[in-house]
């Protein structure tokens, strides 16, 4: 059975550690037969790299699943976690680590944050309340833009008057600037939404600082809400996530890693398939569409992404098992569902129609790989690995930095 290792950021503050703490055991009560370990990227012990060590060293299949503890996709989870990930691989000398995705848009987490505006407004009502949805911040623009995009959805979720956006640092507009833009809206019921997880200096600086504002501005009144802190449905994402990963694992591959002509696919206005929509073809879809390819989605269920993209219009989803017809037309395949035994069928009918196959599941088992990619400098980077996601990921990473500094 997957161990499950679980990444957090780590703070010095007694109240954030046990906060996280409690979250562990509360997700390791969810996972009774699992081994559950903590770890953090910084500022608390063990370490991400002790972690994994360890656990790769006790789990009897020596699998872990590594699921970050972390709202956005910036640099921890690009680059730290990764690189822990594999120091810790390293130590132990054995076994396979699975990485699983980010907490990201998830509606449990958005949930979340409605119930603790809620717990805010008191004798306020959503309708007359302006919302500061106030995240980390970080050097990550896509991180920080999906922040932007998680208060918009909050918006319309929550039926609040207004909601501004902003960071508690490192970018802009500061707590500060987001309150002058709320009181200008119109705002004189203000509820400050600090979205990240564990007590901290974070949540000290935006009680502060909401306070400082306060003063200056009498006609006013701001209530800051409390953390998403220690509760079921963060729990319930970690959980899912790693079964997501867990669930499909089929053990580690054997034999040399075959090897790959790395090509650019012009998919523009031909058909794509994937088979699955789950987590890992959310992840994959935007690429895809971004390339104008004519994406099509066979899956019985589908996760919140592929759903909104299908009632766009943007992709077209079957909501049913796979068949051997769905191929007809496809010139490229990603099978991403969570069962083997179909992700394998699916492989083996596009060989037999010279099909380029992706399977998400097992790499060796298709005709085709999916790089790592990064943009940079009009530049678009991609990275084939050695079945190592971790490893590839950081090579990426890496590559993507030092061409960004030649452009400069």
């Amino acid at each position: 059975m997957s161990s499950l290792v679980i990444a957090a950021h780590g703070t010095r503050l007694a109240e954030g550690q046990q906060v996280c703490r409690a979250l562990v055991d509360r997700v390791r009560g969810m996972l009774p037969e699992t081994k559950v370990y903590d770890a953090y990227v910084e500022l608390d012990t063990p370490t991400i790299e002790d972690a994994v060590a360890t656990a790769l060293a006790e789990s009897a299949d020596k699998h872990v699943v590594v699921v970050p503890l972390m709202i956005g996709a910036g640099g921890h989870v690009h680059d730290d976690i990764p690189g822990g990930i594999e120091a810790g691989r390293a130590k132990a000398g054995v076994g396979a680590v699975s990485y699983a995705g980010h907490l990201g848009p998830d509606p449990l987490l958005r949930a979340a944050a409605r119930d603790r505006i809620a717990d805010a407004l008191g004798d306020w009502t959503a309708d007359e309340t302006s919302v500061v949805f106030l995240g980390r911040g970080c050097s990550v623009p896509e991180a920080n833009a999906d922040h932007v995009r998680l208060g918009r959805l909050l918006r319309e979720e929550g039926g609040y008057a207004d909601v501004v956006t902003g960071f508690i640092q490192i970018s802009d507009p500061d707590l500060t600037t987001a309150l002058d833009r709320a009181y200008a809206h119109g705002g004189r019921k203000v509820v400050v939404m600090p979205h990240y997880l564990f007590p901290g200096l974070l949540q000290k600086w935006a009680k502060e600082q909401s306070a400082a504002w306060q003063q200056n501005h009498p006609d006013a009144e701001v209530r800051v809400s409390e953390l998403i802190g220690d509760c079921d449905a963060l729990a319930q994402m970690v959980v899912d996530r790693f079964r997501a990963v867990s669930d499909g694992w089929v053990g580690p591959a054997t034999g040399p890693a075959p090897q790959v002509y790395l090509s650019g696919l012009v998919l523009t206005g031909h058909k794509v398939l994937i088979v699955g929509a789950g987590t890992v073809a959310g992840r994959r879809i935007g690429n895809l569409l971004e390339a104008g390819a004519d994406v099509q989605v066979v899956a019985p269920d589908a996760g919140e992404k592929i759903t909104a993209l299908a009632t766009e219009g943007k992709v077209a989803w079957a909501p049913r098992a796979v068949s051997e017809d769905d191929l007809d037309g496809a010139w490229y395949v990603l099978a991403l569902t969570d069962a083997p035994e179909v992700n394998a069928q699916v492989a083996a009918w596009a060989e037999a129609r010279r099909v380029f196959c992706v399977r998400g599941d097992d790499a060796t088992g298709g005709t085709a790989w999916t790089p790592a990619t990064g943009e940079v400098a009009g530049l678009k980077v991609g990275v084939v690995g050695d079945r190592n996601p971790h490893r590839t990921a950081h090579a990426r990473s890496a590559a993507v930095k030092a061409l960004g500094e030649l452009a400069q």
